[in-house]
Parts: structure tokens; sequence; C-alpha cells
């Protein structure tokens, strides 16, 4: 079920994302350059956002992070 969440979060970052980068260039008025690289920015700041809030959120994925060994402490 898990993998469902990362997939629809995926279709939804991106067209956010394209929603954000659109509305920019409007202010801004006209299209910049590089267009891909900011997009790339919005979209991974987005994504490690709403990864780490389905992670927090999806019960079973608590044990899932204590196995691969990325939770320290305990």
């Amino acid at each position: 079920m898990e993998m469902l969440y990362y997939t629809v979060a995926a279709i939804f970052l991106y067209a956010v994302s394209d929603w954000i980068l659109k509305q920019i260039e409007i202010r801004r008025g006209g299209p910049f350059e590089n267009r891909s690289l900011i997009f790339f920015v919005i979209i991974l700041v987005l994504s490690v956002a709403l990864f780490n809030l389905i992670q927090r959120l999806h019960p079973g994925s608590e044990s899932a992070v204590s196995t691969t060994g990325m939770r320290t402490g305990r």
C-alpha cells in the first residue's frame, strides 16, 4: 500500500511543480533559460518534504526504517 502512496505522490509532485514553475514564469514575464534545473529544484524540495510526511503517517514504515539501519540511537 505504501508503494501506491509514493506513486500517487510522484504524480502529484510533478503536476504541482510544473504549476509552480509556470506561475513563477508568468510573474517573471517569460521562460527561464535553465527551466529544467529550476523544475528539478522545486520537485526535489517538495518530494523530500512529502515523502518524509508519508513515512511519518504510514504506520508500517517505522519498522522498515529501523530494519535498514537508518535509524540510530536505539
